[in-house]
């Protein structure tokens, strides 16, 4: 179950990253920004990892992985990323 295996990633895209992602801004850095207000910098650090985590149990097949776990309420490609740098481009936001 996502929410085990990763729960801070089932977190974000269950909660700020699905269809009604406009509630909490109009682009990721906005949406990211809200997670990150909403959250303790414990939790930020953890998708860090868990973001780590999904991309090396996935290799070789990181597109695919990503669109069966998360692809139902959000797609990297119609925010202009490709997952490998949309999945990049979060742990930078949450670095931050």
């Amino acid at each position: 179950m996502l929410s085990k295996r990763h729960p801070e990633m089932f977190q974000l895209f269950g909660a700020y990253l699905n269809e009604d992602f406009d509630l909490w801004g109009d682009t990721l850095f906005e949406i990211v920004s809200c997670y990150k207000s909403d959250s303790k910098r414990a939790h930020h650090l953890e998708l860090i990892q868990e973001i780590d985590l999904f991309i090396g149990e996935h290799p070789e097949d990181l597109d695919a992985a990503f669109e069966t776990d998360y692809g139902q309420g959000f797609d990297p490609e119609l925010w202009g990323y490709t997952t490998a740098s949309f999945l990049e481009e979060l742990q930078r936001i949450l670095r931050e």
